[in-house]
């Protein structure tokens, strides 16, 4: 997977979006259903209706890059309702992102809790 700055936001849209739709569209998504900044150097991931396909965008100062990932046999995990309530986007960790990506369920993955550690000699 192509390595961006460790500080950069994940952004998840959680609603699939038409995947004919390239750069610009998925600009026009960034800004108008999830309020954001497409140049803002954050990353943002999409998914297509059928849940088989996925695309992230990301603008590293020069241009875009896109990534897109195709899943032949099964779908990606993701998001649903149970009380009819979902936001329209979500923040990932990169662990949450990579396994996405590896068609893991992401929604498992906990981050340990901090621990507050001393030193002593």
């Amino acid at each position: 997977m192509i390595g961006w700055p460790t500080d950069t936001a994940i952004h998840l849209a959680v609603a699939p979006v038409d995947f004919r739709k390239a750069f610009d569209g998925l600009c026009t998504e960034i800004v108008e259903a999830l309020g954001r900044d497409p140049l803002s150097g954050e990353l943002f991931v999409f998914r297509n209706r059928a849940g088989d396909k996925l695309k992230a965008l990301y603008w590293d100062g020069q241009g875009f890059v896109m990534i897109y990932k195709r899943l032949e046999r099964g779908r990606f995990k993701w998001l649903y309702s149970v009380d009819g309530k979902i936001e329209e986007e979500i923040q990932l960790s990169r662990s949450q992102l990579q396994a996405l990506f590896e068609g893991i369920d992401w929604r498992r993955l906990e981050r340990p809790q901090r621990c507050l550690a001393t030193a002593t000699h």
